[in-house]
């Protein structure tokens, strides 16, 4: 068995499936993903302001480019609304994906988009936005019913191999670039929703493998080749998980048993506590 089978049988051995779990195993997880996923697109993203934002609510003496603390805040927000939804098994949805775009972009479209092109948060492109070299973007027009294809086509995709059709999903998504603005951190919210809502640990893709996400994504765009960006999931997994997983190794939770009736007399007795 290979790492990253053995972090997904970890994860799917921990049963998560009630927003306390999700809040308990991605405690420290939510904050690392919005760092990486916010700092791939905006370099005046932080770890500390990230942590702030997600812990008090806040960040103290912030100097930057305001946008930043919005797609944080932003972050914050999307992960409440979206663990309801991922303990329900909500499935995908155009309502849930406009929704998460909502969530995550609101506040942040420059006067560009928002007044002059009447762009607006949780609402499909209206004009044609082109990106990278191969100029991936579907027409306004067909934004809809690509989506709507893409999410049926998904949707009843239980078995098989979860992580490649995770990668499809993602790649398929940025290649319609459904928005004006907001789609990588809406593509890689979603990519999770998929695998979270399959009892699939999710990923952080880290800012400093960008240059290989990105070029898991060209092989998609320019050769329709998922083999890249299917081995790139897997590897951000395995790095996501395996300090936890080293943990998991050397005091799995079914070793981590309560004390029996005898030893918590004795715990009691050296706490200096009547039994």
């Amino acid at each position: 068995m290979d790492k990253y089978d053995e972090i997904v049988r970890m994860w799917q051995g921990w049963r998560v499936s009630t927003i306390s779990d999700i809040d308990a195993r991605l405690n420290n997880f939510r904050i690392l993903f919005a760092f990486n996923s916010c700092k791939i697109e905006n370099e005046d993203v932080t770890y500390h302001d990230t942590r702030e934002i997600f812990e008090n609510g806040r960040a103290v003496d912030f100097t930057g480019d305001p946008r930043a603390l919005f797609e944080l805040g932003n972050q914050r927000l999307c992960y409440e609304y979206l663990k309801r939804k991922i303990a329900d098994r909500e499935p995908l949805t155009i309502r849930l994906v406009l929704e998460t775009h909502a969530a995550l972009t609101g506040g942040t479209y420059d006067e560009r988009r928002y007044i002059e092109s009447g762009e607006r948060p949780g609402m499909f492109k209206k004009h044609d936005y082109v990106t990278d070299r191969e100029e991936v973007g579907s027409l306004p027009e067909d934004v809809p019913v690509e989506m709507d294809d893409l999410l049926g086509e998904i949707g009843g995709f239980e078995d098989g191999d979860i992580s490649k059709a995770a990668a499809y999903f993602h790649l398929r998504f940025e290649f319609i670039h459904p928005f004006a603005d907001g789609n990588g951190r809406v593509g890689r919210t979603l990519l999770n929703y998929f695998l979270m809502t399959r009892s699939y640990p999710p990923t952080i893709i880290f800012d400093d493998d960008k240059a290989k996400y990105y070029a898991a994504l060209e092989a998609y765009d320019r050769f329709e080749d998922i083999v890249p960006m299917h081995g790139f999931i897997r590897q951000q997994t395995e790095r996501t998980w395996e300090k936890t997983l080293d943990r998991e190794r050397r005091c799995p939770d079914s070793e981590k048993t309560m004390p029996s009736p005898q030893q918590r007399v004795i715990i009691r007795e050296k706490r200096g506590v009547a039994p």
